[in-house]
């Protein structure tokens, strides 16, 4: 299989390059309103500018949305009926005329979002954590004036329509072949992530950095594999530098990116370059993860009923017998800021994934019944 990813520099309040209902799946984290490390994007609009220039905070933090939302309502263009969109979104405090004030990220894009006709299914919290020795804000010790320190971010997870539908017989196996391991999904689909930390870019480049909102790449690749199968497109409209191609190429599945800054586009490239050893450090990871579980689920003396067929291990449940984890052999730029990945396909469990190793598919199986109750 060989997957394609596009990056486009321009802004994704008009995502023309990509037609109606093309993208299968949206990841992303937009500029924060009233963050101050993007002021500078947002006053370009002359009445977020003006607002500022008075300390009007509810009425900047308006305006900033505003630009936020063309954009919102590019993604419900391009989304398939069916289509995730998950959006990567931390509230704001700011003291502006000395009146110190959360400002509702959150709140704001899950009200817009629902008025354009999205339905919000179920969301994530995850705690970025920080290393901050002075993280707490307010007055210290001195009640009422101390103030709780927000450490948790908001994983927004909207749907398109109804359920996305598998008709084909090749996209049920596609579909199943996509399956995640069962303990995989009793961690994932939890609502409170405590695992991830923030990801600080070592861009070279200070003002660079200070333009980057970049989430970690697990939290991508997560996402990605919860919400979508291989060979669907994924799009971030807010790239930065590219954390969600990567993920998108580790995990088989073709991606487009929007971006503003065309500064960036050495870092795109650059990640593009860490995704062969990357994925399959994370893959081997995954299958030693399972390997492991499954050996403690037997030392307890509790049953195990099925085994994969691909790698020939057991797993728990029908709906992973045929589920496989392609590998990431070659990202080539075929042409200027489009890259091509190529997979290899694992045969065994055992199998050395985290060097190249040339392998045949496994032969297509049967058809049987989906998994993930997103869809139909």
């Amino acid at each position: 299989m060989i997957t394609e990813h596009n990056v486009h520099f321009g802004n994704a309040a008009n995502m023309k390059a990509l037609a109606d209902a093309s993208v299968h799946l949206i990841v992303t984290s937009p500029p924060y309103p009233m963050i101050e490390m993007w002021d500078s994007l947002f006053r370009q609009n002359s009445a977020v500018d003006k607002a500022m220039k008075a300390a009007d905070g509810p009425r900047a933090f308006e305006r900033m949305h505003r630009q936020l939302d063309k954009v919102w309502a590019e993604i419900k263009r391009v989304l398939i009926p069916g289509g995730i969109a998950c959006i990567n979104i931390g509230d704001a405090t700011r003291t502006l005329k000395d009146e110190f004030a959360l400002y509702s990220n959150h709140s704001r894009i899950l009200n817009q979002m629902l008025g354009i006709g999205f339905t919000n299914l179920p969301n994530i919290l995850w705690r970025k954590q920080t290393n901050a020795p002075n993280k707490f804000m307010g007055s210290g010790m001195m009640p009422p004036g101390a103030y709780v320190t927000l450490e948790h971010e908001y994983i927004l997870i909207f749907r398109k329509g109804g359920k996305r539908p598998f008709l084909k017989p090749s996209e049920k196996v596609n579909r199943r072949q996509s399956a995640f391991f069962w303990e995989e999904r009793n961690h994932w689909f939890s609502d409170v992530w405590m695992d991830l930390k923030g990801t600080r870019q070592k861009t070279g480049d200070k003002q660079l950095r200070a333009r980057s909102g970049a989430y970690p790449f697990e939290l991508a690749y997560r996402l990605i594999s919860m919400f979508s199968v291989m060979n669907d497109t994924v799009l971030d409209p807010f790239l930065g530098t590219g954390t969600t191609i990567m993920a998108a190429m580790v995990a088989g599945r073709n991606s487009a990116g929007y971006e503003l800054d065309k500064a960036f586009q050495p870092l795109i490239a650059e990640s593009g370059n860490q995704v062969v050893n990357l994925g399959r450090q994370r893959i081997a990871e995954r299958i030693k993860d399972h390997q492991q579980f499954i050996r403690d689920r037997q030392a307890a003396g509790k049953p195990i009923k099925y085994t994969n067929s691909v790698y020939d291990f057991p797993v728990i449940t029908r709906q992973e017998t045929e589920l496989m984890i392609l590998l990431p052999h070659q990202v080539q730029e075929t042409r200027k800021n489009h890259f091509t990945v190529s997979y290899e396909t694992p045969q065994a469990a055992l199998t050395d994934i985290t060097a190249p190793a040339v392998t045949s598919p496994p032969a297509e199986q049967p058809e049987k019944s989906g998994q993930l109750n997103l869809f139909d």
